[in-house]
């Protein structure tokens, strides 16, 4: 589904994602993204780029958590369930790369996440991790 915002770095015009379309949604439950609005959007502000939409897997929840992120383990206080194997989300493109340069490197949804990703991960490594064309 499209992304319904305007680029968060502003100017008036829709995100881009990889593939050079309109930026989609990535996920709603749980919801994501650094404006905690369902996608991937980036802006200056975004110090991390959470620009990568994921499809999360055990192996790279474990991996991030050994890494000294853990997305795993609810934390009520700031109002996060934690996450699952399945689960979408909007990972640091920098954290997305270093998945793959380990090997562990989850599934990501291509027409949800943003073309700021590229700043750090290369596109064809994106479509060989990717989950169909969404």
């Amino acid at each position: 589904m499209p992304f319904d915002e305007t680029g968060g770095g502003g100017g008036g015009r829709k995100s881009r994602n990889v593939l050079g379309g309109v930026l989609e949604s990535c996920s709603m439950d749980p919801l994501t993204g650094f404006f905690r609005n369902g996608g991937c959007d980036t802006s200056p502000a975004d110090l991390g780029s959470h620009t990568v939409c994921a499809v999360l897997t055990a192996e790279f929840l474990a991996f991030s958590k050994s890494r000294g992120n853990d997305l795993s383990t609810p934390r009520p206080e700031y109002g996060f369930a934690g996450l699952n194997p399945g689960d979408r989300w909007c990972l640091c493109a920098p954290r997305w790369q270093e998945a793959l340069e380990a090997g562990k490197a989850p599934q990501v949804a291509l027409r949800a996440t943003h073309e700021g990703a590229l700043r750090y991960c290369d596109l064809d490594d994106l479509k060989q991790h990717a989950a169909g064309l969404t």
